[in-house]
């Protein structure tokens, strides 16, 4: 089958909102070729479950394919239309199964050496959408703050050595009560900028009491379902034939449902844990692991205003069969010195994640050695390179850096 072939009847299987944002879209659809179309049927067939921005990127991004005339879309899809795709792919069922299809291609790209032609197409195909598309400056300047060194009485090593160069490093901070300063200070934007999925607290431990206005992951929250998905990959990985690219399509596959999850009161919230464990690496088992790639699938995902993510001590590292094995230990030897360093590392590519968005030359952001008075902030209005020794409480720095 080929896309000019396509007619409503085709999006029967797709949720509410996908199928009639297919439907609503299917002239400009049938117009692209192949090897792009499932591509973008990927995101399509989530629409239900997306987080609103991301929901702006595809509407956008069709929005703009369907405004261009005809030269200008096939300008815009060449590269795509030039690759040669096998008469099993354009057998397969991409429409209901779209990413099974993209796995399917990858496979068929580099076996006839076209991985670097797809490539090139995909540059091309961007670079044309960037230029026509809008990019939104945020309502508010971003704030990402990253809690690190949880369990750990005193650490000599410097810290936020990366971090230090891009701003302040203030080494008089007062620590009391400094969690709660800083939840309080994410709440009040939480409040002050309502929007869907738009502030977060992300802890890697127990999440300490917050407002509901925050959307929250906890470590400790998932717990039931991080354990149930390690014993089902325990089972699949003792399967005679299974291998890292069989698991991965099967964890791919997983539904909230299929995991324990019925009925969520927030499909897209339930989608996205459940994501945290399937699509992610490691963060089935480490905590700090776990608060990275949240942190990071937040700001790429959702593209929050406000991330507060708080690292905890994870477990003392082990051959990887016996970690996923034992997943019944209720009490891991822990090593905060070591979640110290991996959280350090973690509050880097926060902020370099964070500098990927709009509006990121006004973004702010806080590190905080917790319950000591080393923190570094980076800002518009913060200089680089320099130390503070002013004694300031996290209320007050988070007060500098957003004002």
């Amino acid at each position: 089958m080929q896309p000019r072939d396509l007619n409503a009847e085709r999006f029967g299987a797709y949720p509410p909102q996908a199928r009639s944002f297919a439907v609503a879209h299917m002239d400009t659809l049938r117009q692209l070729p192949l090897a792009l179309l499932p591509s973008v049927l990927r995101e399509v067939i989530l629409y239900d479950v997306l987080f609103p921005a991301e929901r702006s990127t595809i509407d956008k991004q069709v929005s703009a394919l369907a405004a261009m005339d005809q030269r200008q879309l096939s300008d815009c899809v060449h590269g795509f239309a030039q690759i040669s795709l096998s008469r099993e792919l354009e057998d397969f069922d991409w429409i209901n199964h779209p990413a099974q299809f993209l796995e399917r291609q990858s496979a068929w790209l580099w076996s006839t050496h076209q991985l670097d032609t797809f490539r090139a197409a995909a540059n091309e195909y961007s670079s044309h959408l960037e230029a026509v598309m809008r990019v939104e400056a945020p309502p508010v300047r971003r704030l990402g703050i990253a809690v690190l060194g949880q369990g750990v009485s005193s650490w000599n090593e410097p810290l936020f050595g990366n971090l230090r160069r891009q701003g302040t490093w203030f080494n008089r901070i007062k620590s009391d009560n400094g969690l709660r300063l800083l939840l309080d200070a994410t709440a009040q934007r939480a409040r002050e900028h309502s929007a869907p999925y738009a502030h977060w607290y992300i802890d890697g431990g127990a999440a300490a009491d917050h407002d509901a206005a925050l959307t929250t992951v906890s470590w400790s929250a998932l717990e039931p379902l991080r354990t149930g998905l390690l014993r089902r990959m325990q089972k699949q990985i003792e399967r005679p034939g299974m291998g890292p690219e069989q698991l991965n399509t099967w964890l791919a596959q997983l539904t909230p449902a299929e995991l324990g999850i019925d009925g969520p009161a927030d499909p897209v919230l339930a989608r996205f844990q459940v994501s945290l464990f399937t699509e992610g690496s490691g963060t089935q088992i480490f905590s700090t692991t776990f608060a990275q790639w949240t942190t990071r699938e937040v700001l790429r995902r959702a593209q929050a205003l406000t991330v507060l993510a708080r690292y905890a001590p994870r477990q003392r590292q082990r051959p990887m069969n016996e970690l996923l094995s034992d997943v019944t230990s209720s009490a891991p030897e822990l090593d905060p010195a070591g979640s110290l360093v991996d959280a350090d590392m973690a509050a880097w590519y926060h902020w370099v994640n964070q500098q990927r968005l709009p509006g990121y030359q006004q973004s702010a952001f806080i590190a905080w050695f917790e319950n000591h008075e080393q923190a570094v902030a980076i800002g518009p209005t913060i200089p680089r390179g320099t130390e503070s020794d002013s004694p300031l409480d996290l209320g007050q720095l988070v007060a500098l850096v957003t004002g």
